[in-house]
């Protein structure tokens, strides 16, 4: 598995905003759409805000990976369903870095988002 830069690490997760292209099933990518996209550690981590009815979040699910662009970093990524117990400390990470929003952070910390979370790990 590749690792993330600390460059990259530090340029996505300080990102406002992460644009996100689901792959298809026959490997071209869908239009990037704008997400949130968090930092805890060395991992970053994206939710949707519709939980698992977003339009990205199912494609990106179905096919396992996406292109990527934040903070000057163009990727693509293995979005991978967290192993460990990590909804407390991204719930965190959301509310700290998006907290001005708050409208749109609580539905971003609600459990249908949570149960939506993706790791990003580059390819």
């Amino acid at each position: 598995m590749t690792t993330w830069t600390p460059d990259e690490l530090a340029a996505i997760g300080d990102a406002g905003e992460l644009r996100i292209a689901p792959a298809r099933t026959d490997g071209t990518f869908r239009g990037p759409v704008p997400i949130w996209v968090v930092r805890v550690g060395d991992a970053l981590y994206v939710r949707s805000y519709r939980g698992s009815d977003g339009g990205w979040y199912r494609q990106a699910v179905r096919s396992g990976h996406a292109r990527i662009d934040a903070g000057g970093v163009e990727r693509e990524v293995t979005l991978t369903e967290p192993t460990d117990d990590v909804d407390a400390a991204v719930d965190d990470a959301y509310r700290t870095k998006y907290g001005q929003l708050s409208s749109y952070v609580a539905p971003m910390v609600a459990p249908a988002a949570a149960a939506s979370t993706r790791r990003l790990d580059p390819r």
